[in-house]
C-alpha cells in the first residue's frame, strides 16, 4: 500500500473512533508513511513538529499507539527496549549494526523453513517470530554513524561486540 492509501485509511479508521484527524495527527501521518525506514518516537517527533510546530511527544506517542492498533503501523522493540515504527507490511527480518544502529530488512524463504522444521522437531506449531541479527555492518564511512544513535549496544549486552578502529 502507498503513502497516501495509507493515510486515508488511518483517517478512516480514526473517524471509525470518533476521533479527528488533527492538524497534528496529519503531520505524525505524512511524516511516518513518507519515510522509508524503522523510526522512533523522537525521530517522528522531530520531524512532525518540523511540520506542525505545536505536535507534542505525547501526541506522538499516541497517534503512534493508534496506527498500530489500526495495522496500519508496526511496533518494534529491538532489544535494547526503544520502541520503533514501520509501515506494516509482509513479514521480515532485522540485521541491527552494533555500532551505528543501521537496520536492514531481510527475507529468507530457508530460514523461515529452518525455523518450521525446528518448532516441528521440538513439539511447537509457530504462531509468530521475530529474528534480529546483531553485527557491524560492513560500509566504509557509513552515513548512518552520522546521526544521533538510538540504538544502546551497552544496554544490548553486546559493547564488547563492537569492532575495535
Amino acid at each position: 500500500m502507498d503513502a497516501a492509501e495509507a493515510k486515508k485509511k488511518f483517517k478512516a479508521y480514526l473517524s471509525s473512533q470518533q476521533l479527528k484527524y488533527t492538524r497534528q495527527r496529519k503531520a505524525i501521518a505524512d511524516v511516518f508513511f513518507d519515510q522509508n525506514r524503522h523510526l522512533s518516537l523522537t525521530e517522528i517527533h522531530t520531524l512532525a513538529r518540523q511540520q506542525h510546530p505545536s505536535t507534542g511527544f505525547a501526541t506522538v506517542y499516541r497517534t503512534m499507539k493508534l496506527m498500530a492498533e489500526s495495522g496500519l503501523a508496526s511496533e518494534h522493540k529491538f532489544a535494547e527496549g526503544q520502541a520503533r515504527y514501520e509501515p506494516a507490511g509482509d513479514h521480515h527480518d532485522h540485521l541491527i549494526c552494533v555500532r551505528c544502529g543501521k537496520i536492514v530488512e531481510f527475507e529468507d524463504h530457508e530460514i523461515e523453513d529452518i525455523q518450521d522444521r525446528l518448532a516441528r522437531q521440538y513439539g511447537f506449531k509457530v504462531v509468530g517470530h521475530r529474528h534480529e541479527i546483531y553485527g557491524d555492518c560492513l560500509t566504509p564511512d557509513c552515513p548512518e554513524q552520522h546521526r544521533e544513535q538510538e540504538t544502546d549496544v551497552v544496554a544490548l549486552g553486546l559493547a564488547d561486540l563492537r569492532s575495535r578502529d
